[in-house]
């Protein structure tokens, strides 16, 4: 072969691997910025897990509002409001739709089974039917899950252990919560299993929720929380009701101990929210979310604010504060 032919071949080698090469999304290689719709029960965007989901956006070379555009929109703690708001996503049309929790993630569901949906942090997508398998998901959902189940379990065995006096728990949850009846069978199965009694608490709406009392749970000698976004929103509220009720309680994210929440334990989910934006990336580069294997959290926050527990009249062990990987003083 002479060398100008081999140089020829070089040539269309290059441009083949070029052509090849995934490119950010069909929607931009025509000049249009991609859409990723928002959904979530949350009532703002200026929170610790958006920022973590903007970061990560960033980290991957997007500018809001000139290489990407985010939709997002809020059901401010109404789960009942967020059907109507993802098919107000599907007529934009979004080119993706991303979520924060389980119920956003059934609305999503519910009204597309073609655009992609990334989860930044929903419960077991398997087991509530949205996927197929963690490793190949199948359909139109991909994304970063959490174990409700294993770490309501967990967060029972934590408040026994700090508490080993502790006869019987409340368990606030949220009945609308898809993931709820998971969450809520695992606190019970770990319950039986240290032989505590659960009193059950429900809230669906954030008036109900401000609507409990102290006395709503006399009967329980400690709290555990399950997580849900409207909880966390308003966490204050939650974080008073335990304290008003002079009973050590456990949270499911950081935010809570650092809200004066006693102990916190769980996935560190504005870290997960930015990985998150990792699937919105490759997906507008033109990757089928249904071979996107489905992840789970790298970083975990066990946190207990020493100030709340020095207002209850039993101590924690020096030994379960070592085990914490933040104590706030």
């Amino acid at each position: 072969m002479q060398r100008r032919e081999v140089i020829a071949l070089l040539a269309s080698v290059s441009l083949a691997a070029a052509l090849a090469k995934p490119l950010r999304g069909a929607a931009q290689q025509a000049g249009h910025i991609p859409r990723v719709g928002v959904l979530t029960p949350a009532e703002t965007d200026a929170t610790p897990v958006f920022d973590g989901f903007r970061q990560g956006l960033r980290d991957l070379g997007y500018v809001e509002g000139k290489s990407i555009i985010l939709e997002f929109r809020f059901a401010k703690g109404n789960v009942d409001a967020l059907s109507a708001l993802a098919a107000d996503l599907v007529r934009i049309p979004v080119d993706l739709i991303s979520v924060d929790s389980s119920a956003a993630l059934r609305a999503a569901f519910n009204a597309t089974r073609t655009i992609p949906i990334v989860m930044g942090a929903a419960s077991d997508p398997v087991a509530l039917g949205f996927a197929a398998s963690i490793r190949r998901p199948g359909g139109n959902v991909t994304g970063m899950t959490i174990r409700a189940d294993t770490l309501s379990s967990k967060r029972m065995q934590l408040i026994k252990q700090a508490f080993p006096a502790i006869a019987s728990v409340a368990v606030l949850m949220n009945p609308k919560n898809t993931s709820a009846p998971l969450s809520l069978n695992a606190a019970k199965e770990a319950a039986g299993l240290l032989g505590l009694h659960i009193v059950e608490l429900a809230a669906t709406t954030p008036s109900e929720l401000h609507a409990l009392r102290a006395t709503d749970f006399a009967g329980a000698d400690a709290l555990v929380v399950l997580s849900d976004a409207m909880f966390w929103n308003h966490r204050a509220t939650v974080v008073a009701l335990a304290q008003a009720a002079n009973r050590p309680a456990i949270y499911p994210e950081r935010e809570y101990a650092d809200d004066g929440g006693l102990i916190a334990y769980g996935p560190n989910i504005p870290d997960s929210f930015r990985r998150a934006a990792g699937y919105v990336d490759r997906i507008l580069r033109g990757a089928n979310p249904g071979e996107l294997p489905i992840d789970e959290p790298a970083k975990f926050d066990f946190v207990i604010n020493v100030r709340s527990a020095r207002s209850l009249g039993p101590a924690i062990s020096a030994d379960f504060l070592s085990a914490a990987n933040e104590v706030i003083e």
